[in-house]
């Protein structure tokens, strides 16, 4: 995806790499070892172990196992989007996400840059997903990787033909649809909330096609965090305590 934005970038970026890049994969190896010590076997472990237990859904019904995999994908994704809204519907919990929202620009690190409480609390709500489902492991991992490559793709800085975006945002959710989430405009940071299929937004109604100054015309980020030295990993860290004006 880097090599992608160098070829063919969407938008011109005015903050430096330099400036955010040590930052946001700051963010990523905190989140790394964090997830690591607190649950080592992750999502992947909670399936193996609802599996082995018979917990869940999926355990108490005798479904095909295609049929298994491709619903348990589909409503752990489910599960994603009405997480990543409560997000943003709660103080607190809002808080911690728009660490995720005052990048200034748009690009590949972006979808690293997440406070590692809200990743802690992700990883919590996920477990808790899968043990209900008693979604089989393999479609956790499916969806784990699946979920990580979508993210790195639509946060991603690059140029899809016009034509072309609107057919694949049809299956997946592109950059220039996630792009419009990360606008400073309200109604527009409250939009399409999917990270993997953007099937929820449509179905859910908080689908907007495309923001409202157009894309080279969008401001990134939030109005109140907008100083630079905010890119930095300490002051990124300590933004949930801090009270904004």
């Amino acid at each position: 995806m880097v090599v992608w934005e160098l070829l063919a970038p969407r938008r011109r970026q005015t903050v430096l790499r330099s400036r955010r890049w040590p930052g946001n994969l700051g963010l990523s190896v905190i989140n790394t070892l964090v997830l690591r010590m607190a649950f080592p076997a992750a999502a992947v472990g909670a399936a193996i172990f609802a599996e082995a237990s018979g917990w869940g859904l999926f355990q108490s019904i005798n479904a095909p196992s295609a049929l298994e995999l491709v619903c348990s994908i589909l409503l752990l994704d489910l599960v994603i989007y009405f997480q990543h809204r409560l997000f943003h519907a709660v103080p607190f919990l809002w808080r911690l996400h728009r660490v995720h929202h005052t990048d200034l620009e748009f690009d590949v690190t972006t979808g690293l840059r997440f406070h590692a409480i809200e990743i802690l609390l992700s990883m919590l709500i996920k477990i808790a997903a899968v043990m209900a489902l008693g979604a089989p492991a393999v479609a956790v991992l499916v969806f784990e990787v699946l979920l990580n490559a979508t993210t790195m793709f639509n946060h991603a800085n690059v140029k899809l033909p016009g034509a072309l975006d609107r057919i694949v945002r049809l299956i997946v959710v592109t950059p220039d649809m996630h792009r419009v989430h990360h606008s400073v405009r309200r109604e527009e940071t409250n939009s399409n909330f999917g990270f993997n299929v953007p099937w929820w937004d449509r179905l859910f109604r908080t689908y907007r096609a495309q923001p409202a100054d157009g894309h080279d015309g969008m401001v990134i980020g939030l109005d109140q965090l907008r100083d630079p030295s905010e890119l930095g990993l300490i002051r990124m860290l300590m933004q949930p305590v801090r009270r904004l004006n």
